[in-house]
């Protein structure tokens, strides 16, 4: 099973100044925190690509190219692309540019993405919401498997004839695709055999169970091979040295986040009931100590039956030396105590 952290690059916000912090300083003090990861050998690194200003990513691969120069074994992906709104083509030039600067290590993670900032933003009709977006992956996994030239044609741009689109990667890239738990996205997913990842945070977890059950379900009826099946969750969390010390001064922190982002969809103020409930085994958040993390990774992996697991770390900013710090215990305490207990749990030949 594969650990890894996903960001989005979340700006902290003074509240005397009224203004967000300096998305050159967040640039850089990710930089570090990408860079920790990978000395801690955690397996993956993912960044969130938004159009707001409350947050500093727009462009992921741009975060992944610098990435790659600092790094050595982890692997690089979005987290997500919102592929509905940009162009195929420039979005698989870009990451194979990612994937030959890092010697193999790119990926690409698609969605729809939870807010639509990008769709005028770059000219497109929300209205063609959920076509523009199957379209766009039929077209990116066509180029993703040829080598040479080849032709296509949809309703959203124009045609392609006789077009070869360079540079190729290292080998063709995994391309997962990110849902947020609607059954026609797993179903879609399942029957072109393309690995899943499903954000879960908030809730119940187990109420996702079905969504896995069924991918596995559609995912064998289409005939792929179940050895290459892979599965993934991304759920929001930190970590610290002491578990209710580190939630209770981060609760501001997600509140004001979670707050921010429900005022423009009409959620109810976030409490700390919500919190603490969500930190509890059967929920959704992963905020304590090193112990905790442990028990509830193995508790997901276990129910879902995951090949990876992505802590999304950055929600409500943080603090620079709070995230490193939880980069730290994932990579050094979590993640080798999940793998010898998933390895203790299989039979030995």
């Amino acid at each position: 099973m594969e650990l890894g952290i996903s960001m989005f690059g979340d700006l902290s916000f003074d509240k005397n100044t009224q203004k967000f912090q300096s998305p050159q300083l967040r640039l850089q003090e990710m930089m570090e925190e990408i860079k920790l990861a990978d000395e801690v050998g955690l397996d993956v690194f993912g960044i969130g690509e938004h159009h707001r200003p409350d947050f500093s990513v727009s462009a992921p691969e741009i975060i992944l190219a610098a990435a790659a120069t600092i790094t050595k074994r982890i692997k690089l992906t979005s987290s997500v692309t919102v592929l509905s709104s940009v162009d195929p083509v420039r979005s698989f030039q870009n990451f194979s540019t990612v994937d030959l600067l890092s010697n193999g290590r790119a990926e690409i993670t698609v969605g729809r993405g939870s807010f639509t900032e990008s769709f005028p933003l770059f000219g497109y009709d929300l209205a063609d919401y959920a076509d523009l977006f199957v379209e766009k992956l039929e077209l990116l996994l066509q180029i993703n498997a040829s080598e040479s030239t080849f032709n296509w044609q949809g309703r959203f741009r124009a045609p392609l004839h006789e077009q070869e689109v360079l540079p190729r990667p290292t080998k063709p890239l995994d391309i997962w695709v990110a849902v947020g738990g609607t059954p026609e996205s797993v179903v879609r997913a399942a029957r072109l055999g393309l690995p899943l990842i499903i954000a879960i945070i908030g809730g119940m977890p187990r109420q996702f169970k079905p969504f896995f059950d069924l991918y596995r379900q559609e995912y064998i009826a289409a005939g792929h091979d179940v050895s290459k099946m892979q599965l993934a969750t991304h759920s929001h969390g930190l970590i610290g040295e002491h578990a209710q010390q580190t939630a209770d001064a981060y609760f501001d922190n997600y509140a004001e986040q979670m707050n921010r982002v429900g005022r423009s969809r009409g959620w109810s103020p976030y409490t700390k009931e919500q919190y603490e409930g969500g930190r509890s085994r059967e929920g959704a958040l992963f905020i304590g100590d090193a112990n905790q993390l442990v028990d509830k990774i193995l508790y997901h992996q276990e129910m879902f039956g995951l090949t990876r697991f992505l802590l999304h770390t950055d929600i409500g900013a943080p603090a620079h030396k709070d995230l490193m710090k939880s980069i730290e215990l994932l990579g050094t305490h979590v993640a080798p105590a999940v793998k010898k207990a998933l390895a203790d749990r299989t039979p030995s030949s």
